[in-house]
C-alpha cells in the first residue's frame, strides 16, 4: 500500500478529488462524484489507462466518500492525509492549517461570509473524521492568496467600525492564481504586471504584479465583480433593497436571486447558464448575455491595471477561459486600444499564446490547477517548509 496525499474539491453537486505522491507532484488518479450526496451519485475515476465508472447505492456524502477511499485501496493508494479547498479563510489563515477543532470553529464561524460554500466543505470535513478520526485533514484556503493586497485594495468606502469587524475585501479563487502564478516565469513574465481572468461558471480576475496579488475583482463574497453561470457579479446594492422593499423577497429569496437566478442564467431569460448553450443559440437573450460577460470582463481588465499602474499581459484560464476561442476573442477585440493584437488561428488552435508575434502586449492560456496547488501546499506544510 502507498501512501497518497488526496486534495479534494467540493461543491454542492459533485465532489472532485485526485490523489498525488507525497511530495505533492506527482497525479497518481483523479475522479468525481457527480450528484454528491444525492440519489443516482456517481463515481468516476482515472488511474492512468484505468477508467471506472460505478452507480453509488447510497446517496449520503459519507457512503460516497467511503466509496472514494475504498477505490482508491483498490489502487494500493492509502490517504497520508487530506488536502481540502476552502473559499474563506478570513483575515486569519493565510497559510494552509491541519484541521483541529478550534480551526473547525473559526471556519464555521465564517458562514455566513461563505453562506453556500463554507458549510460544504465543513461538512465533507466532518464525513471524512467519521469514516478515519486518525486522517490528517489539511484546509487550504481562497482567500490566503490575496492577503498581501495593500491595505487600500481591501477597503470598502464604509464605516471604520465595520472594516474592522471584517467587512472587506478578500478576494477569492485564490488557489487558482496560485498556480497560473507559478507558472508566469515561463511565459516571461515572472516580473510582469498580468490581470489573470479566471472565466467559469464562477469567474473573477485579479492583478498579478510579479506574482503577487494586488487587487481581485472579487471582494466580500464570491458575488462581487464579473458576471457568472447564475451570479450577476457588481450589482448596485439599493436593487437588494428594492427587491425587499417593493417586491416583499425575504433574505432567502434575495439569496436565491443572486446566487441562482443572475448572471449568464437570468440575462438570458432563464436559457442556460453554460456559455457553450449561449454561443450555440440564436436567441437575441443569449446573445445579449454573451456579449455582457465579455464586456464586464474587458471593463475589469482596465480597472485592475489601474491597480497595477500598468498592464504587460493578459492570461485566461479555467472553464471558459480554457476553452473558449470565442469568448477569448471578444474580450481581446475589445481591449484592442491596450495594445492586444488578437491572432485569430493562435486562438482558435488552443495555442498558449493568443496574441500576433508583433502585438505590443501579450495574451496567454494556461490551465488552471487547484487541486494540485492544494497538493503542494499540503505536502510543504506536512514537511514543515513555511516557504509556501
Amino acid at each position: 500500500m502507498s501512501k497518497a496525499l488526496i486534495a479534494v474539491n467540493a461543491g454542492s453537486a459533485t465532489l472532485k478529488f485526485r490523489a498525488y505522491s507525497p511530495d505533492g507532484r506527482t497525479l497518481l488518479a483523479r475522479g468525481m462524484v457527480d450528484r454528491f450526496g444525492m440519489d443516482g451519485s456517481t463515481l468516476e475515476l482515472d488511474a492512468g489507462s484505468q477508467h471506472q465508472r460505478l452507480q453509488l447505492a447510497g446517496s449520503s456524502r459519507d457512503e460516497a466518500i467511503g466509496a472514494v477511499l475504498n477505490l482508491l485501496a483498490d489502487l494500493s493508494l492509502q490517504p497520508l492525509a487530506v488536502a481540502h479547498r476552502v473559499v474563506h479563510g478570513g483575515a486569519d489563515y493565510q497559510t494552509p492549517v491541519v484541521l483541529t477543532a478550534e480551526v473547525l470553529d473559526d471556519l464555521a464561524a465564517l458562514i455566513p461570509l461563505a453562506p453556500l460554500h463554507q458549510p460544504v466543505s465543513l461538512a465533507v470535513m466532518s464525513a471524512f473524521a467519521r469514516l478515519d478520526a486518525q486522517l490528517t485533514q489539511i484546509a487550504c484556503f481562497d482567500t490566503a492568496f490575496h492577503c498581501g493586497q495593500p491595505t487600500i485594495a481591501t477597503r470598502f468606502g464604509i464605516a471604520r467600525h465595520w472594516h474592522d469587524a471584517g467587512i472587506r475585501r478578500y478576494g477569492f479563487h485564490g488557489l487558482s492564481y496560485a498556480s497560473i502564478a507559478r507558472h508566469l516565469p515561463e511565459l516571461g513574465l515572472a516580473d510582469a504586471r498580468v490581470v489573470v481572468l479566471h472565466l467559469g461558471s464562477g469567474a473573477s480576475a485579479c492583478a498579478l504584479h510579479a506574482g503577487q496579488s494586488v487587487a481581485s475583482s472579487m471582494g466580500f463574497s464570491a458575488l462581487d465583480g464579473l458576471m457568472m453561470g447564475s451570479r450577476p457579479g457588481n450589482l448596485d446594492p439599493e436593487v437588494v433593497l428594492y427587491w425587499m422593499e417593493h417586491a416583499g423577497m425575504d433574505v432567502a429569496a434575495v439569496r436565491q436571486e443572486l446566487y441562482k437566478k443572475s448572471g449568464l442564467l437570468g440575462v438570458s431569460g432563464g436559457l442556460s447558464a453554460d456559455m457553450r448553450e449561449l454561443l450555440a443559440s440564436k436567441e437575441d437573450a443569449a446573445r445579449e448575455a454573451v456579449e455582457l460577460f465579455c464586456y464586464r470582463a474587458a471593463r475589469e481588465v482596465a480597472s485592475l491595471a489601474t491597480a497595477m499602474r500598468g498592464l504587460d499581459a493578459i492570461v485566461f484560464t479555467a472553464g471558459i477561459g480554457e476553452r473558449s476561442p470565442e469568448v477569448r476573442t471578444r474580450i481581446l477585440k475589445q481591449l484592442a486600444w491596450l495594445g492586444f493584437e488578437a491572432d485569430l488561428a493562435a486562438n482558435l488552435s488552443h495555442a498558449t499564446r493568443l496574441t500576433a508575434a508583433g502585438s505590443p502586449r501579450h495574451a496567454y492560456v494556461v490551465a488552471t490547477d487547484e487541486e494540485g496547488e492544494m497538493a503542494r501546499q499540503a505536502a510543504a506544510l506536512l514537511a514543515g517548509d513555511v516557504e509556501l
